[in-house]
């Protein structure tokens, strides 16, 4: 018979595998629809926008000048109009942006206008020059396109929402390092195939599943990706604990796995998005933040430092967080969460059925995974439901975090509103089978009182 680790890798390999396949099977179909939609036009025609680049803020106007250089009178036989476009309207568009062809406009070699750009939604867009023919078709100009940013104006909210996330954030780790127990991390390491199984699906099939689920669902959404992506590449949430003991799964591995998965994110988190990651800057044309996720990174190690040194010198001091860490972690996670939401509205805007998927998806698909690894290792069902809760249950605060700060405006406001829809919905498939567990064990207890027989008393009739 095979070993059972044996079959957890291969299956793994296969995940691996299949993730792979449907990526590139996506890219594919998508570059094909570009390629039947985006028809470039063979004219030679120069185009320089004035400014040759505009960044607005939200629900604002601003006028661009457009010159086109080198038209032929033969050019525009066949054409019926020019057109300046936007590449995202929702992001931004052109008002009255049609240029018809008239007699001077024939007559000459170059052509002047100007136009007024409208910011609708944050985001980044590119203007183009689209020339329609008589018959209907459309062609895009072979030319320089107009990069158009859009995003918020700070607010004083955003600066106070910035710094409660890392107070918090720290305080949290202060308090995790002040509960770490190293003795028992010595204890897990003698025997550690539940933890090993445990980081394999945290951050093995977690990266590569949110990564495929990002290609999947938002193939020209490059944000969205990003997003998801750094949502899967996050250690295991605080809240996993207590969905744990209220299942019925094993606490003490929960509590190690948390552990080991808070540490190894210090190194997992970075070598994820500076591989696999990049490839998502890439396409968004974003700069990989190296500097910056170096900086987060290590500037988490200063609070989980400070809380070692609190167990080591101030042991009751220490003791005093232990009791209040499980409680905390879950309030400062949920404040980051709804902060998130209260200060970003505008974000629900953003939803679509892909992004409830991708919120949903994610955390199930999870679930699933770890629990079936652990089934194959044979563990026992206390131990692979707390595999499965740690699998899926993401810390997003922390994906917040690492967003927040590691990069600009807009990408940073866009690419929150995948970890705050994960965390509204990661608790929906627990209180569903929370919900099934309390019903069955109260079913199974009615028909077993039911298979207990009834003694019955016969009144005493007394004889008159």
């Amino acid at each position: 018979m095979a070993c059972p680790f044996y079959k957890l890798l291969i299956f793994i390999a296969l995940l691996i595998l299949q993730v792979i396949a449907t990526c590139k099977a996506t890219l594919i179909a998508n570059d094909d629809e570009q390629n039947k939609a985006g028809q470039v036009s063979s004219v030679d025609w120069e185009v320089t926008y004035d400014p040759p680049n505009l960044n607005m803020d939200m629900d604002t106007m601003r006028n661009v000048t457009v010159r086109i250089d080198h038209i032929k009178t033969t050019d525009l036989d066949d054409i019926r109009s020019i057109q300046l476009r936007s590449e995202r309207e929702h992001v931004a568009w052109v008002e009255n942006g049609t240029i018809f062809i008239l007699e001077p406009l024939a007559a000459s070699v170059a052509y002047n206008g100007s136009f007024n750009i409208v910011a609708n939604f944050l985001g980044q867009t590119k203007l183009f020059v689209e020339l329609v023919h008589k018959n209907g078709s459309t062609e895009r100009l072979k030319s320089s396109t107009l990069p158009v940013t859009v995003i918020r104006p700070e607010r004083v909210i955003d600066h106070v929402f910035t710094g409660s996330v890392i107070l918090l954030i720290s305080i949290l780790y202060i308090n995790f390092g002040a509960a770490l127990d190293v003795g028992a991390l010595k204890q897990i390491a003698r025997r550690p195939v539940g933890p090993v199984i445990g980081f394999i699906c945290q951050f093995v099939f977690m990266p590569l599943l949110s990564y495929g689920l990002g290609h999947l669902l938002f193939p020209d959404n490059y944000e969205l990706q990003l997003g998801l992506f750094f949502t899967g590449v996050s250690p295991a949430g605080g809240a996993s604990n207590i969905w744990t003991v209220a299942l019925g799964g094993n606490l003490t591995l929960s509590i190690a796995m948390t552990t080991i998965s808070t540490l190894a994110a210090f190194g997992m988190m970075p070598l994820w998005i500076f591989t696999l990651g990049r490839t998502i800057f890439q396409r968004a044309n974003l700069v990989v933040p190296y500097s910056r996720i170096a900086y987060t990174a290590i500037g988490l190690v200063v609070p989980i430092s400070a809380g070692l040194l609190i167990q080591r010198y101030c042991p009751r001091f220490s003791r005093l967080l232990v009791r209040i860490l499980k409680p905390m972690s879950v309030i400062l996670i949920l404040f980051i969460v709804i902060f998130a939401i209260v200060t970003n509205l505008y974000l629900f805007e953003l939803f679509s059925w892909q992004i409830i998927i991708a919120g949903l998806g994610l955390p199930l698909i999870g679930y699933c995974f770890g629990f079936l690894a652990s089934h194959l290792m044979r563990l026992p069902l206390a131990d692979s439901l707390a595999i499965s809760v740690e699998t899926g249950i993401q810390n997003t605060g922390i994906a917040i975090f690492l967003l927040r700060f590691a990069l600009e405006q807009p990408a940073a406001d866009l690419t929150t509103v995948m970890p705050v829809s994960n965390a509204i919905m990661t608790p929906l498939p627990l209180l569903l089978l929370l919900i099934g567990l309390r019903i069955h064990e109260r079913t199974k207890r009615r028909a077993e009182n039911s298979l207990i027989p009834k003694t019955e008393t016969d009144p005493v009739v007394a004889a008159s």
